[in-house]
């Protein structure tokens, strides 16, 4: 009597078992789908007109970010070299077409460093 227990009870056990691994399979499968469907969905919307990526990777930021990069980056190209050197940095970072006036800026510039710079940078929307 207790071995006929202990083998349903095994049996139980291992029914159990495969349910959750199946169950396991599936939501790992399924997060693999997803992965690949939101691929897709980024390379769909990468097309943004505001977006354009300098080294074509993409990049994560949130707005907040992107705004307060931006107006800092305003605020230093108003300075000496050394500033304008920084704020071209922060144009390579966004890579988006919001650096565009500062890039045109720096083209004007008196410091060969800054309107070498900002050409190549420039250079790579085209």
């Amino acid at each position: 009597m207790i071995t006929f227990f202990a083998i349903v009870i095994i049996i139980f056990i291992g029914i159990l078992l495969l349910v959750f691994k199946k169950r396991n399979f599936k939501k790992l499968i399924y997060k693999s789908n997803l992965y690949s469907i939101k691929l897709n969905k980024k390379n769909k919307f990468s097309s943004n007109k505001n977006s354009f990526l300098y080294n074509q990777e993409e990049k994560k930021y949130s707005v907040f970010y992107k705004n307060s990069q931006r107006n800092k980056m305003f605020s230093l190209f108003k300075g000496d070299t050394e500033n304008k050197l920084k704020a071209l940095k922060i144009a390579e970072e966004l890579a988006d077409k919001s650096t565009l006036p500062i890039l045109r800026k720096g083209l004007r510039d008196i410091s060969p460093e800054v309107i070498e710079i900002s050409a190549l940078l420039i250079r790579k929307f085209k």
